[in-house]
């Protein structure tokens, strides 16, 4: 991730109908209980159609369909509203230590200008969620959660703040959040944004502050597509004019449909499949942001514990060997036995197979034979290494 989303409450996206609209994309069909971003009109104007999520009001796709988005994301360049994602400051002379008690990732090694991905987790291991953490200044961090866990991560982050010198502020309903990605991506935010640096020179994860269509942004040079591409972090106030500005100059509105499946043919994290409060970043195989060398933090006990005993299950992909969509909850089978169930699936629409994820006992391999039971039917599949996809423009 980029911090992750919280699909999992609209696993059947890719069954969405392209031609039906009627009942979902006006504005007199949408539950007045639900939040709006601050783009919610232009959703609208473009007869997206809209779902609740998070508590939010939000394009699953827009009429072109899933498919066509998640094209020109992988060809060309699209652009996505997540402005729903929580966004947390931390600021005071402890902000540093504070987030490195709180997350699995080191962020003393962050510069002003550096993100880095990260986790949260329990004492227990399991994770509360998985953000992005931005060095904005010497004691300065913003923290990026996802939409789904907002409450959770500012009850969980207000729990373990009163040893700091630390302040915290919810940046979440004045933050609009705009994802730009494909491989045009760079060549168009060019012509519009204005800064102290090239474009080129920003980094993966780092980011420059400027302006977009004459609007102050943070510019991330981060995404959940495994395609080159920004986040552009600017006033909710602007966002309509920056959509719009965007637009016209060729990116694709896409909407979570699209979303989900570029980041599944990643294999990217997802909050709620892929990872919750019972599995651990280690098993999700994510052991990667978690610095041991940098002293205590929250779950580093229980983490360390497991390390030590071993793992008896891993986070691992599957790519079905025949026709087959695997829907989470589906059963999978190593071995003759069912061992777990899909975490995550769908039919990737650039490789056109059923691919999954789910965890799978430590000794199953890269290259081991397996089923997923998809009405009755075992459809045989195999374990590979991730990523589904390995065309992307992402340069790392």
């Amino acid at each position: 991730m980029h911090a992750t989303d919280g699909f999992s409450g609209i696993p059947s996206l890719h069954h969405t109908k392209t031609n039906d609209y009627s009942r979902n994309s006006g504005r007199d069909r949408v539950d007045e209980k639900l939040k709006k971003t601050a783009l919610f009109d232009e959703h609208v104007r473009l007869k997206g159609k809209l779902v609740p999520f998070a508590g939010y009001a939000m394009p699953v796709q827009y009429p072109s369909g899933i498919r066509a988005e998640h094209q020109a994301v992988r060809e060309t360049v699209g652009l996505f509203d997540v402005s729903h994602m929580g966004e947390f400051r931390v600021r005071g002379e402890d902000a540093s230590a504070f987030v490195s008690h709180a997350t699995t990732n080191d962020p003393s090694t962050l510069e002003i200008g550096d993100a880095q991905y990260s986790a949260m987790c329990h004492e227990s291991g399991g994770v509360v969620d998985d953000l992005i953490v931005y060095r904005m200044g010497e004691a300065d961090l913003r923290l990026v959660v996802n939409a789904a866990n907002l409450e959770k991560d500012w009850n969980h982050l207000s729990g373990l703040a009163e040893p700091f010198r630390v302040s915290m502020e919810d940046e979440s309903d004045t933050i609009a959040l705009l994802a730009l990605q494909g491989p045009g991506a760079e060549s168009l935010l060019a012509s519009m944004a204005v800064l102290d640096q090239d474009l080129s020179s920003i980094r993966y994860y780092s980011f420059a502050e400027g302006e977009v269509a004459g609007a102050a942004s943070v510019i991330s040079r981060t995404g959940y597509t495994g395609e080159d591409g920004f986040e552009l972090y600017l006033p909710a106030a602007d966002a309509p004019s920056v959509w719009r500005a965007l637009e016209d100059a060729g990116a694709i509105p896409a909407g979570l449909g699209a979303r989900d499946s570029l980041r599944l043919e990643m294999a990217y994290a997802l909050y709620g499949n892929d990872i919750d409060d019972q599995t651990t970043a280690l098993e999700a195989g994510l052991g990667w942001l978690v610095k041991w060398d940098k002293g205590d933090f929250v779950g580093r006990e229980a983490l360390a514990a497991q390390k030590e005993a071993g793992l008896t299950r891993r986070l691992r992909g599957i790519r079905l060997s025949e026709r087959g969509f695997p829907r989470p909850g589906y059963d999978v089978r190593w071995e003759g036995d069912v061992v777990g169930t899909v975490r995550s699936g769908t039919v990737s629409p650039t490789l056109g197979d059923g691919v999954a994820t789910a965890y799978l006992p430590a000794a199953a391999k890269f290259g081991d034979a397996v089923e997923i039971v998809i009405r009755d039917q075992a459809i045989p599949g195999e374990v590979v290494r991730p990523p589904f996809y390995q065309d992307g423009s992402l340069k790392r």
